[in-house]
């Protein structure tokens, strides 16, 4: 076992508060790209740029061509060893919240309940009329049209996740912010640090042990206490191991 995961495994176990607050790459063992690495969706050559694409008025103004592009990109995944770790450090005591960037739903598959999705979640829709909210696996289809209609008033579902545009929700910034000022270990996982503002988050954290975990340099690197660059799955896998070794969960 390497020192990091060896330290790391002390924090969580000794720590009386420990946060994760995750981006892309926390997925990208599932099989998701993340989206500012070399082969993110950022990246990615297409004829209208993803911000556009991802953005309310070009929702709103193309509501085919959105939907169409949705249904190219979406892919249902599994939750893979980080995620199922961090259920699992709930579960024992060990994890209080999963502040995350992602809007895969894959930690509250994976059985994590204290989860605060900065950007919603693609796995939920939303009716631009009624403000019903369902499953994606509950959309209605009428006569090949790619935009889902609301089952209770017909009108044009949106998944339920911000859109370039749109402000953060303000209950669950509030949330995320009280979590990481309260902990005494963050997390830092899988996230390049710049997206605004949910990168900033992290600022509110005083707590001991800054841990971050990402492939390359982020913008934090100089203030954290511990820096890992393996992946983040096969990190959790091993600081699990050791945790059981040690009867900490």
């Amino acid at each position: 076992m390497n020192n990091d995961v060896s330290t790391l495994a002390e924090w969580i176990a000794s720590s009386p508060s420990t946060v994760f607050f995750g981006g892309a790459g926390v997925s990208t063992e599932s099989g998701i790209p993340d989206f500012r690495g070399a082969n993110g969706f950022y990246f990615q050559e297409r004829e209208i740029p993803l911000e556009t694409v991802l953005s309310i008025d070009f929702f709103e103004r193309h509501p085919q061509a959105y939907w169409e592009w949705f249904h190219e990109i979406y892919r249902p995944v599994e939750p893979n060893g980080a995620h199922k770790a961090l259920a699992s450090l709930e579960a024992a005591g060990r994890m209080d919240a999963v502040v995350t960037q992602n809007i895969d739903g894959l930690h509250q598959r994976a059985g994590s309940r204290a989860v605060w999705e900065l950007h919603g979640n693609w796995e939920r829709l939303v009716c631009t009329g009624c403000g019903m909210v369902v499953p994606l696996g509950e959309a209605v289809a009428v006569d090949g049209d790619p935009v889902p209609a609301c089952p209770s008033c017909a009108s044009q579902m949106r998944p339920d996740i911000v859109m370039y545009g749109e402000s953060l929700d303000q209950g669950v910034i509030e949330a995320a912010v009280s979590a990481i000022a309260r902990a005494s270990t963050l997390i830092v996982a899988g996230t390049s640090l710049v997206v605004h503002p949910a990168a900033g988050l992290i600022n509110y954290f005083s707590g001991d042990h800054l841990v971050l975990m990402n492939a390359t340099p982020t913008s934090a690197d100089a203030h954290a206490d511990l820096i890992v660059r393996d992946p983040v799955a096969r990190t959790f896998d091993q600081v699990m191991a050791e945790l059981r070794e040690k009867g900490a969960i």
